[in-house]
Protein backbone atom coordinates (compact mmCIF):
# COMPACT_ATOMS: atom_id res chain seq x y z
CA UNK A 1 0.00 0.00 0.00
CA UNK A 2 1.61 3.46 -0.88
CA UNK A 3 1.13 6.58 1.37
CA UNK A 4 0.82 9.84 -0.69
CA UNK A 5 3.12 12.33 0.23
CA UNK A 6 2.06 15.02 1.36
CA UNK A 7 1.91 18.38 -1.43
CA UNK A 8 4.75 20.97 -0.46
CA UNK A 9 4.78 24.07 -2.12
CA UNK A 10 7.97 25.32 -4.18
CA UNK A 11 10.21 27.54 -2.70
CA UNK A 12 9.67 31.20 -4.36
CA UNK A 13 11.96 33.29 -2.13
CA UNK A 14 14.76 35.10 -2.82
CA UNK A 15 18.18 33.12 -3.55
CA UNK A 16 19.94 32.24 -0.70
CA UNK A 17 23.37 34.45 -2.02
CA UNK A 18 20.85 37.29 -3.10
CA UNK A 19 20.13 38.00 0.22
CA UNK A 20 23.44 36.99 2.08
CA UNK A 21 24.65 39.84 -0.43
CA UNK A 22 22.19 42.15 0.28
CA UNK A 23 22.96 41.33 3.75
CA UNK A 24 26.58 41.79 3.69
CA UNK A 25 26.32 45.34 2.07
CA UNK A 26 23.86 46.61 4.54
CA UNK A 27 26.37 45.57 7.28
CA UNK A 28 29.15 46.94 5.38
CA UNK A 29 27.29 50.23 4.89
CA UNK A 30 25.71 50.47 8.85
CA UNK A 31 29.09 49.38 10.09
CA UNK A 32 31.16 51.87 8.30
CA UNK A 33 29.95 54.98 6.38
CA UNK A 34 26.05 55.30 7.52
CA UNK A 35 26.92 56.86 10.62
CA UNK A 36 28.25 60.00 9.02
CA UNK A 37 24.49 60.50 7.31
CA UNK A 38 22.85 60.41 11.21
CA UNK A 39 19.65 62.63 11.38
CA UNK A 40 19.46 63.93 14.96
CA UNK A 41 21.49 61.11 16.05
CA UNK A 42 19.51 58.42 14.55
CA UNK A 43 20.51 56.65 11.29
CA UNK A 44 18.59 53.99 9.34
CA UNK A 45 18.74 50.07 10.53
CA UNK A 46 19.90 48.79 6.94
CA UNK A 47 20.20 44.81 8.09
CA UNK A 48 16.51 45.69 9.74
CA UNK A 49 15.42 46.36 6.58
CA UNK A 50 17.22 43.73 4.60
CA UNK A 51 16.47 41.12 7.58
CA UNK A 52 12.46 42.32 6.90
CA UNK A 53 12.65 42.39 2.83
CA UNK A 54 13.88 38.24 3.09
CA UNK A 55 11.27 37.32 6.36
CA UNK A 56 8.07 38.30 4.65
CA UNK A 57 9.12 36.13 1.50
CA UNK A 58 10.17 33.21 2.82
CA UNK A 59 8.56 30.87 5.59
CA UNK A 60 9.69 31.39 9.68
CA UNK A 61 11.90 28.65 9.58
CA UNK A 62 14.36 30.82 6.85
CA UNK A 63 13.51 34.12 8.38
CA UNK A 64 14.12 32.56 11.28
CA UNK A 65 18.08 31.00 10.81
CA UNK A 66 18.51 34.48 8.47
CA UNK A 67 17.77 36.84 11.37
CA UNK A 68 20.00 34.92 13.54
CA UNK A 69 22.46 35.53 11.13
CA UNK A 70 21.95 38.99 10.51
CA UNK A 71 22.07 39.32 14.68
CA UNK A 72 25.32 37.23 15.18
CA UNK A 73 27.23 39.74 12.68
CA UNK A 74 25.59 42.81 13.99
CA UNK A 75 26.74 41.70 17.54
CA UNK A 76 30.29 40.44 16.06
CA UNK A 77 30.24 44.04 14.72
CA UNK A 78 29.33 45.76 18.28
CA UNK A 79 30.65 43.43 20.83
CA UNK A 80 29.11 45.51 23.80
CA UNK A 81 26.09 44.42 22.80
CA UNK A 82 26.21 40.87 24.39
CA UNK A 83 23.54 39.13 21.92
CA UNK A 84 20.95 41.41 22.37
CA UNK A 85 20.96 42.27 18.76
CA UNK A 86 20.73 38.46 18.11
CA UNK A 87 18.36 37.84 19.71
CA UNK A 88 16.02 40.44 18.83
CA UNK A 89 16.84 40.41 15.36
CA UNK A 90 15.94 36.71 15.37
CA UNK A 91 12.44 37.47 16.96
CA UNK A 92 11.44 40.37 14.93
CA UNK A 93 12.33 37.94 11.59
CA UNK A 94 10.01 35.46 12.91
CA UNK A 95 7.77 38.44 13.70
CA UNK A 96 7.62 39.95 10.07
CA UNK A 97 6.87 36.46 8.76
CA UNK A 98 4.15 35.62 10.44
CA UNK A 99 2.72 39.49 9.61
CA UNK A 100 3.28 38.92 6.26
CA UNK A 101 1.50 36.01 5.75
CA UNK A 102 -1.99 37.41 4.73
CA UNK A 103 -0.99 39.61 1.95
CA UNK A 104 1.43 40.46 -1.25
CA UNK A 105 4.83 40.77 -0.04
CA UNK A 106 4.80 44.31 -2.70
CA UNK A 107 2.06 45.83 -1.20
CA UNK A 108 4.36 48.83 -0.40
CA UNK A 109 1.95 50.19 2.41
CA UNK A 110 1.62 47.23 4.51
CA UNK A 111 5.93 46.31 3.62
CA UNK A 112 6.50 49.53 5.27
CA UNK A 113 4.45 49.32 7.94
CA UNK A 114 5.77 45.79 8.81
CA UNK A 115 9.13 47.44 8.40
CA UNK A 116 8.02 49.97 10.79
CA UNK A 117 6.94 48.14 13.68
CA UNK A 118 9.62 45.16 13.29
CA UNK A 119 11.79 48.28 14.45
CA UNK A 120 9.65 49.47 17.41
CA UNK A 121 9.91 46.24 18.59
CA UNK A 122 13.32 44.96 17.72
CA UNK A 123 14.63 48.15 19.45
CA UNK A 124 12.05 47.27 22.19
CA UNK A 125 13.25 43.21 22.92
CA UNK A 126 17.01 44.70 22.25
CA UNK A 127 16.52 47.11 25.60
CA UNK A 128 14.96 44.81 27.37
CA UNK A 129 17.76 42.26 26.96
CA UNK A 130 20.08 44.95 27.19
CA UNK A 131 18.66 45.41 30.76
CA UNK A 132 18.75 42.09 31.86
CA UNK A 133 22.42 42.07 30.88
CA UNK A 134 22.80 45.00 33.45
CA UNK A 135 22.27 48.10 30.70
CA UNK A 136 21.03 51.21 33.41
CA UNK A 137 17.82 52.35 32.69
CA UNK A 138 16.75 55.20 33.22
CA UNK A 139 16.86 56.75 29.20
CA UNK A 140 14.02 54.95 28.33
CA UNK A 141 12.09 58.22 26.71
CA UNK A 142 15.12 58.78 24.76
CA UNK A 143 15.38 55.48 23.25
CA UNK A 144 11.38 55.35 22.76
CA UNK A 145 12.03 58.97 20.34
CA UNK A 146 15.04 57.20 18.85
CA UNK A 147 13.45 54.48 18.00
CA UNK A 148 10.25 56.22 16.68
CA UNK A 149 12.34 58.37 14.61
CA UNK A 150 13.82 55.15 13.16
CA UNK A 151 11.03 53.17 12.80
CA UNK A 152 9.87 56.41 9.83
CA UNK A 153 14.02 56.37 8.20
CA UNK A 154 13.37 52.45 8.26
CA UNK A 155 10.02 52.71 6.66
CA UNK A 156 11.59 55.38 3.71
CA UNK A 157 14.41 53.27 3.06
CA UNK A 158 12.20 50.30 2.09
CA UNK A 159 10.25 52.92 0.41
CA UNK A 160 12.64 54.14 -1.81
CA UNK A 161 14.19 50.70 -2.31
CA UNK A 162 10.72 49.24 -3.61
CA UNK A 163 10.00 52.13 -5.92
CA UNK A 164 13.95 51.55 -7.44
CA UNK A 165 13.36 48.25 -7.72
CA UNK A 166 10.07 48.82 -9.64
CA UNK A 167 11.38 51.62 -11.88
CA UNK A 168 14.30 48.84 -12.85
CA UNK A 169 11.87 46.28 -13.43
CA UNK A 170 9.55 48.34 -15.29
CA UNK A 171 12.43 50.11 -17.54
CA UNK A 172 13.39 46.20 -18.66
CA UNK A 173 9.96 45.50 -19.52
Amino acid sequence: MRTAKPHVAPFVGPRWYVAGAWLAAALIAQSTVLHAFAIHDVVPSLVLVVVVWYAIRVDAPRAALFGLVAGICEDVLSPQSGGAWTISTTLVAVFAGMLSRGFFADSMPLVCAIVAIATLVRSLLFWTVMGFEGYPAGLGMLHLREASFQAVLDAAVMLIAMVAVRRIDAGRA
